[in-house]
Formats: structure tokens, sequence, C-alpha cells
């Protein structure tokens, strides 16, 4: 019989990594420039808890998210409690209660972590870093050119590449489905059909329907041909009115961001659950997975809200590398007063803690690629 080995002390669960020096550093510097770009358009931050009641935080549009949730019991009130698995729902309770007497538009901002009961389909993550605005109050094509011109600019800032909103309309397609007396087994087919973009199964299910669901499938692309597609389809007044919505979002996010990159799936449905109108999937060239996602939604008390979450870590992978700060080694005995000069002019100061022999081998050891010689500063060789 042999000793089981000891536990490896940089083991963690699935779906949790820690985040080492430049990659904490440039996540927390984007996020940084992310928030500064939604307070400038007026949008207030707040900072919700990481766990709440379970009956509060799961409650409303939490709902949607609750099979995310990982719950455990507080042992002061022996209530159970959850962690939050996306920070929307947790805006919506804020607007609702703490911020109910606030005028509306409300546009607030938020970031922070969530934990993930199971990183599912779509998620290789399960704590995973949130940042994003919500705009509470108005129902207009307007109100959702906004969130995603913001969003838009957020990332501009932070450089990432090839960035394209994918519009979507989720109730739209199973509206035009509930025009046609399907058995709940049909219907649940067809839609398991659309959902796999299977356009031979969708012909072979959806009968009279079939020419209209295959050319909505094969118009998925840039938004003026999906468009022209969905304008120029004979629809039932409920779905035309749900396109109609589809238009004139894109039409106000153009006049906002004339040159923004939009393309528009007219079948697909997936999403958070809460979801309830026009929503985007935001992606970049060269990237497979999502940056963020958002849409048209109903608050808590009925509110009409849209909103926009991107994902710093999937942002940190796609936007260029940026550069840390230029680490500067100060010998023992340096003036204090120039220390705190350079770090006014964005440098990093790495203080000698004792004497050292050498002190361009110890600040090569730091990490440091200049050194302080009197009342300057010179590169290592």
């Amino acid at each position: 019989m042999t000793d089981d080995p000891p536990p490896n002390p940089a083991l963690l669960p699935a779906g949790f990594v820690d985040l080492l020096p430049s990659d904490a550093e440039a996540e927390a510097a984007g996020m940084e420039d992310l928030m500064r770009v939604f307070a400038t358009h007026g949008y207030s931050r707040v900072k919700p808890p990481l766990l709440e009641f379970e009956d509060t935080l799961l409650s409303g549009s939490g709902a949607a998210v609750a099979d995310q949730a990982f719950r455990l019991m507080d042992p002061d009130t022996r209530r159970m409690m959850a962690l939050r698995p996306d920070i929307t729902p947790q805006i919506a309770r804020i607007a609702a209660t703490r911020l109910a007497d606030v005028p509306r538009p409300l546009r607030l901002s938020y970031t922070g972590l969530c934990v993930l009961a199971s990183g599912g389909a779509r998620e290789s993550d399960r704590q995973i870093s949130q940042a994003g605005i919500e705009l509470i109050g108005p129902d207009s094509p307007q109100a959702d050119a906004e969130i995603i011109a913001l969003g838009a600019e957020g990332l501009a800032v932070l450089g990432v590449p090839g960035v394209s909103f994918d519009l979507t309309m989720p109730s739209l397609a199973p509206a035009l489905i509930a025009e046609i007396d399907y058995t709940p087994a049909e219907r649940q087919a067809l839609m398991r059909a659309l959902d796999r973009k299977d356009a031979a199964a969708v012909a072979r299910l959806a009968g009279g329907l079939a020419p209209v669901l295959t050319e909505l499938l094969h118009a998925a692309g840039p938004a003026e041909r999906a468009l022209a597609v969905l304008g120029g389809l004979v629809l039932p007044e409920p779905v035309r009115a749900l396109s109609d919505r589809l238009a004139a979002t894109c039409a106000a996010i153009k006049a906002r961001v004339p040159d923004i990159r939009l393309t528009v799936d007219p079948v697909e449905f997936r999403g958070w659950r809460y979801h309830t109108g026009v929503c985007v999937t935001v992606y970049a060239r060269g990237q497979h997975e999502e940056l963020g996602r958002g849409g048209r939604y109903i608050s808590n008390n009925d509110e009409p809200a849209c909103g926009l979450t991107l994902r710093p870590e999937a942002l940190l992978r796609a936007a260029p590398t940026r550069p840390g700060r230029i680490r500067v080694f100060l010998p023992a005995g340096c003036d204090p007063a120039l220390g705190r000069r350079l770090r006014t002019e964005g440098y990093a100061t790495v203080d000698a803690l004792a004497p050292v022999a050498d002190q361009a081998a110890e600040a090569r050891r730091l990490g440091c690629t200049m050194i302080a010689a009197g009342d300057g500063i010179v590169a290592l060789d």
C-alpha cells in the first residue's frame, strides 16, 4: 500500500482560473476604460452584492437564470442564498426598489464577478466577469440603439478589431410558428430544426410555412440583406410588427454609428430566457467566443428595459496586448521626491529594501527596465 500523493495546491475546480499579474492588470485597466466610456454617457455605476437571498435574486427576471445559480444556506438566518450567475437581474431589482423614485430613463452601469453552476454549452468558464449597462424606462428603437452604440464605442476604446453586432428578434420565429396549428411535438421538432439551422429538416417539418422559414434561414447575414428579405415577405400582422421593430432598431443604430458592422439572424431565438425583444450578440474577427450579449427585457415592476453585458475575459483575448507600466528600480537611499514624480508620470517604481552590491542586476531580477540615477532615470542595457 502506498500513500496517496499530496494534493496539488495550484489545482482549481474546472472552470475557475487564476489571473496572473499581466492579465489581471490588463483586465482591470480595460474595465476601467469601459466604465469611463459608460460614465461619459450618463450611466451611473452601481455595485450589487455577489450573494443574495435565493427568493430575491432568482425572482422576476432572475428566474430565467435560476438553473445556473450555486445555492447555500445562510448560517445566521437559515435562509437559502444564491451566488449570482448574472448581474442584470440585480440591476432590475435595484431599479425597482432602491431607485424606484429616480426619474426615467434610468441609466446604470456595473462591473463584477459572477459564478455559474455549470459552464454549459456556451461557457468554458464558471467564474466570469461582467461589465455592462442597463437603460430602464423607455421602449424604443432609439433606446436599443444607444446600448449598442455605447458597446461599439467601448470596444473601439479597447482596440478590439473587426467587431460585429449580431441582432436577433427571439420572439419572431415562435410567433410565426404559432400562426400554424402544429401539434406540440411538431412545434418542438420544428424549433429544434431552426435552432440547428437545418434547412432540410425545416422544409420537411414546416408544411405550408416551409418556404417562409427556409427563406428566413438563408437570409441570415448582413443586416441590409436580411431586412430586405423580411420586408419582402407576406407576414401575419403580429410577426410584421416584430420585423418592423427589428428594422427600426437597425436604422437607429446606423444613424448613431454609420460604420458599424451589423448582421441579422431572423430565426435565431437563443439567449438569456428573460429577453423579450431585439437582442444582440457581440463577436470579433478571428474569435469564436462571444464578447458579450444583451437585449430588451421586462424589468421588475413591468418596466421596459434593455442592456448589454460584456465579458472582460473574452475582451482580453480579443484586444491587442496592453503594454504594462515601465518599471523603474529605486536604489536604497534614492530621493523619495523622485519616486513620487515618476509615479505621477505613469511609471511603476520598485524600491530597494536594502543596499545591494549590483544595482543593475537587482533591477533586472525584479523585472525593471529602468533605474533611477541622480534626479532622473536611465535604461538598463
